[in-house]
């Protein structure tokens, strides 16, 4: 477990700057991954602040209860931050939140265990799903859906242009044999991809297709964007750090929507003047410097998105 806990948290200098943490605030870490982040915000919250944690991962939820156990000031809750507003109208805490932070995507511990089967890198079954209690794994998904469904899915979800190609290689190979494990798979896409991008495994587009598929990552991404708003308090700090173009896409584009305000018919009139937004935009996208991509690779496609609730 302390193994687990040395993963470096993405961008945290930058993530306390972004919610702008204060003692005695109260705070939501929406994805808990292995605590870096929030063991960070707890100490700048101080010993009268509160952050609320949420991962659908089990594993990640143990983490959370062996790692902060006797911690009053933080709860742990298995479930999606899909499920935010709910489970903070459930809490009393709606619209009180301080800083919301969604840190996206599959975390270190997740793609390092082989059981898991989010890598190409590691032989395991292929499983992919964040919860394994829920849903449908990746290899019974792949087993019954058509080549048609399986080439959109790679080409929506992996944006990959070979995406056919691929749906008709796993289809030929399972009628030989059931592809069940993250090596067949990642052999499979590779015999079936006739160029390669440089310094990227050839299945690399595909494992991101499915494993956003199997999640529908997208879908509670959209859920959970729109809950955060609701839940902040007034002046309260949404951050955002998306690792493809999929989701950075989906996150900036529902922050501008909402910082510009309700598109209203042209030549409607409404007294006041045009609605205005729920957020204010606070700076550009932030990346992590070069010193941090050095010490963890895994950051280097991190995109840091802001934004603040207003009244």
């Amino acid at each position: 477990m302390e193994r687990e806990w040395s993963h470096r948290p993405v961008m945290l200098d930058e993530v306390l700057d972004a919610l702008a943490v204060r003692p005695g605030g109260i705070y939501l870490d929406g994805t808990f991954g292995r605590g870096g982040h929030a063991a960070a915000i707890l100490a700048a919250a101080g010993p009268r602040g509160r952050l609320y944690a949420m991962d659908k991962d089990p594993q990640a939820v143990a983490a959370a209860r062996e790692r902060f156990a006797g911690d009053a000031r933080l709860q742990i809750v298995q479930d999606s931050f899909s499920g935010l507003g709910r489970w903070a109208e459930a809490e009393g805490i709606a619209g009180r939140i301080d800083g919301i932070l969604l840190d996206l995507g599959v975390s270190s511990p997740q793609l390092d265990d082989a059981g898991r089967g989010f890598s190409f890198l590691r032989d395991g079954p292929l499983d992919m799903r964040m919860d394994p209690e829920q849903g449908v794994s990746a290899a019974d998904w792949l087993a019954v859906a058509d080549e048609e469904e399986i080439a959109d899915v790679i080409k929506r979800y992996g944006e990959e242009r070979f995406a056919r190609r691929i749906a008709r290689a796993i289809v030929a190979a399972r009628a030989e044999a059931p592809i069940r494990t993250t090596r067949v798979l990642a052999e499979v896409v590779a015999a079936a991809v006739p160029t390669r991008e440089r310094n990227k495994h050839p299945a690399t587009r595909t494992f991101q297709a499915l494993r956003i598929h199997v999640n529908r990552e997208l879908e509670d991404l959209e859920q959970g964007l729109a809950a955060a708003v609701d839940a902040l308090a007034p002046g309260g700090r949404l951050a955002v750090i998306s690792f493809h173009s999929l989701e950075d896409r989906l996150v900036k584009r529902f922050l501008r929507r909402e910082a510009k305000g309700p598109e209203l018919p042209p030549g409607l009139p409404v007294r006041g003047g045009q609605a205005a937004g729920r957020l204010r935009l606070l700076g550009k996208a932030r990346r992590p410097g070069e010193a941090e991509v050095a010490a963890n690779p895994r950051a280097r496609s991190a995109v840091l998105r802001v934004a603040e609730r207003l009244a």
